[in-house]
């Protein structure tokens, strides 16, 4: 799987190593208490419906991009500070990626999950 960034026309992989949180406890632990992230990866957390979703970084160790989605178009970008970083944002999907893989990803640009 891969994380697609596309805007006018033109497409970048933003991440080609994705981890999905899938159930509860997978969705409140996140990336809590991992060293590091590889420059490639991304972890995605899939929701039912659009809902104002929050992210905190208690216990993650790394700085982090993150996107909010709804129907692959980005309803938010947030980069969070390690340990203190809090955001929200509607979304029927989050994508968390390594600090500056986001760049370039604004409200209203499609990101989509690619087999």
């Amino acid at each position: 799987m891969r994380i697609v960034h596309r805007k006018g026309g033109e497409s970048r992989v933003l991440a080609s190593n994705v981890e999905e949180a899938t159930g509860t406890l997978a969705k409140g632990r996140g990336l809590m208490l991992r060293g590091s992230v590889p420059e490639d990866y991304a972890m995605i957390f899939p929701f039912q419906q659009p809902a104002n979703r929050t992210i905190h970084m208690l216990f993650v160790r790394v700085p982090l991009d993150v996107l909010w989605l709804v129907e692959d178009e980005v309803t938010h970008v947030s980069t969070l500070r390690p340990w203190i970083g809090l955001a929200h944002g509607i979304a029927d999907t989050v994508v968390e990626l390594p600090k500056g893989a986001a760049d370039g990803v604004g409200a209203g640009d499609t990101v989509e999950l690619v087999e």
